[in-house]
Protein backbone atom coordinates (compact mmCIF):
# COMPACT_ATOMS: atom_id res chain seq x y z
CA UNK A 1 0.00 0.00 0.00
CA UNK A 2 2.76 2.82 0.74
CA UNK A 3 4.38 1.67 -2.69
CA UNK A 4 0.91 2.51 -4.29
CA UNK A 5 0.72 5.82 -2.39
CA UNK A 6 4.44 6.82 -2.99
CA UNK A 7 3.99 6.45 -7.06
CA UNK A 8 0.63 8.13 -6.92
CA UNK A 9 2.48 11.18 -5.32
CA UNK A 10 4.98 10.91 -7.53
CA UNK A 11 2.66 10.89 -10.66
CA UNK A 12 0.59 14.00 -8.99
CA UNK A 13 3.97 15.40 -8.52
CA UNK A 14 4.96 14.94 -12.31
CA UNK A 15 1.35 16.55 -13.34
CA UNK A 16 2.27 19.40 -11.11
CA UNK A 17 5.71 20.01 -12.46
CA UNK A 18 4.59 19.69 -16.01
CA UNK A 19 1.84 22.59 -15.54
CA UNK A 20 4.16 24.72 -13.75
CA UNK A 21 6.59 24.35 -17.04
CA UNK A 22 3.62 25.06 -19.46
CA UNK A 23 2.71 28.57 -17.56
CA UNK A 24 6.34 29.56 -17.67
CA UNK A 25 6.98 28.38 -20.99
CA UNK A 26 6.32 32.12 -22.73
CA UNK A 27 9.59 33.02 -20.72
CA UNK A 28 12.91 33.62 -22.43
CA UNK A 29 16.22 34.98 -21.44
CA UNK A 30 18.37 36.98 -23.69
CA UNK A 31 21.93 39.03 -23.37
CA UNK A 32 24.35 40.85 -25.55
CA UNK A 33 27.68 42.72 -25.66
CA UNK A 34 28.16 45.81 -26.83
CA UNK A 35 30.93 47.36 -28.62
CA UNK A 36 32.18 50.24 -31.07
CA UNK A 37 33.09 47.41 -33.79
CA UNK A 38 29.07 46.25 -33.87
CA UNK A 39 28.35 50.09 -35.11
CA UNK A 40 26.77 50.88 -38.43
CA UNK A 41 27.61 52.34 -40.82
CA UNK A 42 30.96 52.78 -39.71
CA UNK A 43 32.61 50.63 -37.14
CA UNK A 44 33.91 52.98 -34.46
CA UNK A 45 37.54 52.49 -32.06
CA UNK A 46 35.61 53.54 -28.84
CA UNK A 47 36.57 53.05 -25.57
CA UNK A 48 33.72 52.27 -24.07
CA UNK A 49 31.65 48.88 -23.97
CA UNK A 50 28.79 47.45 -22.03
CA UNK A 51 26.17 44.57 -21.56
CA UNK A 52 22.24 44.14 -21.84
CA UNK A 53 20.31 41.78 -20.39
CA UNK A 54 16.18 40.73 -20.88
CA UNK A 55 14.15 38.58 -19.52
CA UNK A 56 11.11 38.32 -22.05
CA UNK A 57 7.75 37.12 -19.97
CA UNK A 58 5.27 36.70 -22.75
CA UNK A 59 2.45 35.35 -20.04
CA UNK A 60 2.32 39.14 -18.98
CA UNK A 61 3.52 40.71 -21.58
CA UNK A 62 6.64 42.46 -19.74
CA UNK A 63 10.87 42.74 -20.68
CA UNK A 64 12.60 43.50 -17.92
CA UNK A 65 16.02 44.81 -18.82
CA UNK A 66 19.56 45.89 -17.61
CA UNK A 67 22.10 47.48 -19.54
CA UNK A 68 25.57 48.30 -18.35
CA UNK A 69 28.47 50.44 -19.71
CA UNK A 70 31.34 52.16 -19.06
CA UNK A 71 33.80 54.21 -21.34
CA UNK A 72 31.56 56.78 -22.34
CA UNK A 73 31.24 60.30 -22.56
CA UNK A 74 28.24 62.76 -22.40
CA UNK A 75 25.63 59.65 -23.27
CA UNK A 76 22.26 60.63 -24.43
CA UNK A 77 20.18 57.78 -24.89
CA UNK A 78 19.89 54.23 -25.62
CA UNK A 79 17.26 51.62 -27.45
CA UNK A 80 16.31 48.73 -28.65
CA UNK A 81 16.20 48.62 -32.42
CA UNK A 82 14.59 46.13 -34.85
CA UNK A 83 17.59 45.28 -36.82
CA UNK A 84 19.52 41.71 -37.81
CA UNK A 85 23.10 41.47 -37.35
CA UNK A 86 24.89 44.37 -39.69
CA UNK A 87 21.50 45.91 -40.31
CA UNK A 88 20.58 49.52 -38.42
CA UNK A 89 16.80 49.52 -37.91
CA UNK A 90 14.88 51.99 -36.78
CA UNK A 91 13.69 52.22 -32.53
CA UNK A 92 11.66 49.65 -31.20
CA UNK A 93 11.84 50.71 -26.91
CA UNK A 94 13.87 53.77 -25.43
CA UNK A 95 16.01 52.22 -22.53
CA UNK A 96 17.08 55.78 -21.22
CA UNK A 97 17.11 59.04 -22.49
CA UNK A 98 18.77 62.67 -21.77
CA UNK A 99 17.22 64.32 -24.72
CA UNK A 100 13.53 64.34 -23.35
CA UNK A 101 12.23 62.28 -26.34
CA UNK A 102 11.61 59.40 -25.17
CA UNK A 103 7.88 57.86 -24.05
CA UNK A 104 5.89 59.20 -20.34
CA UNK A 105 8.14 57.73 -18.08
CA UNK A 106 11.87 57.01 -19.84
CA UNK A 107 14.69 57.29 -17.89
CA UNK A 108 17.40 59.03 -17.86
CA UNK A 109 20.71 57.71 -18.83
CA UNK A 110 23.93 58.13 -16.54
CA UNK A 111 26.12 60.37 -18.54
CA UNK A 112 29.44 58.31 -18.58
CA UNK A 113 29.22 54.98 -17.04
CA UNK A 114 26.38 53.05 -14.79
CA UNK A 115 23.93 50.49 -14.98
CA UNK A 116 19.58 51.26 -15.72
CA UNK A 117 17.17 48.75 -15.72
CA UNK A 118 13.39 48.70 -16.10
CA UNK A 119 10.30 47.17 -17.64
CA UNK A 120 9.17 47.55 -20.90
CA UNK A 121 5.70 47.07 -21.63
CA UNK A 122 3.11 47.09 -24.77
CA UNK A 123 2.90 50.90 -23.75
CA UNK A 124 6.68 51.61 -24.54
CA UNK A 125 6.79 49.57 -27.67
CA UNK A 126 7.14 52.89 -30.57
CA UNK A 127 7.69 50.44 -33.73
CA UNK A 128 9.01 50.58 -36.14
CA UNK A 129 6.09 50.79 -37.82
CA UNK A 130 7.89 50.87 -41.25
CA UNK A 131 9.08 47.88 -40.63
CA UNK A 132 6.19 46.05 -39.29
CA UNK A 133 6.11 46.62 -35.91
CA UNK A 134 3.42 48.85 -34.58
CA UNK A 135 3.32 50.64 -31.77
CA UNK A 136 2.69 48.72 -28.61
CA UNK A 137 3.15 45.54 -30.67
CA UNK A 138 4.42 43.30 -27.98
CA UNK A 139 4.25 40.30 -29.41
CA UNK A 140 6.11 41.83 -32.33
CA UNK A 141 8.99 43.13 -30.75
CA UNK A 142 9.38 39.63 -28.39
CA UNK A 143 9.55 37.69 -31.79
CA UNK A 144 12.29 39.70 -33.48
CA UNK A 145 13.99 39.36 -30.33
CA UNK A 146 13.88 35.99 -30.05
CA UNK A 147 15.32 35.56 -33.51
CA UNK A 148 18.21 37.95 -33.22
CA UNK A 149 16.61 40.45 -35.39
CA UNK A 150 17.37 43.35 -32.34
CA UNK A 151 20.20 45.42 -31.16
CA UNK A 152 21.12 47.61 -27.73
CA UNK A 153 23.10 50.58 -28.51
CA UNK A 154 24.11 53.52 -26.41
CA UNK A 155 23.78 56.80 -28.26
CA UNK A 156 26.71 59.49 -26.38
CA UNK A 157 27.17 63.58 -28.35
CA UNK A 158 30.07 62.57 -30.26
CA UNK A 159 28.59 59.86 -32.04
CA UNK A 160 24.83 60.28 -32.18
CA UNK A 161 24.08 57.95 -34.43
CA UNK A 162 25.33 54.97 -31.76
CA UNK A 163 28.55 54.54 -30.24
CA UNK A 164 28.30 50.85 -28.77
CA UNK A 165 25.57 48.09 -30.52
CA UNK A 166 25.15 44.84 -29.51
CA UNK A 167 22.92 41.68 -31.59
CA UNK A 168 20.18 40.66 -28.99
CA UNK A 169 20.96 37.67 -28.54
CA UNK A 170 24.27 37.77 -28.81
CA UNK A 171 25.86 35.84 -31.68
CA UNK A 172 27.17 33.22 -29.24
CA UNK A 173 23.35 31.82 -28.95
CA UNK A 174 19.42 31.92 -29.22
CA UNK A 175 17.13 33.13 -27.11
CA UNK A 176 16.86 31.12 -23.92
CA UNK A 177 13.79 29.23 -23.03
CA UNK A 178 13.40 29.32 -19.13
CA UNK A 179 11.43 26.26 -17.40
Amino acid sequence: MTRLKLAMCVALLGVVVTATVAVAGGRSSLRARLSGYNELPLTINSPGRGTFRASIDRSTQTIHYRLSYEGLTNVQQAHIHFGREFVAGGISAFLCSNLGNGPAGTQACPAESGTVTGTITPADVVGPANQGIAPRDFEGLARAMRAAATYANVHTAAWPGGEIRGQIPGKHGRAHDED
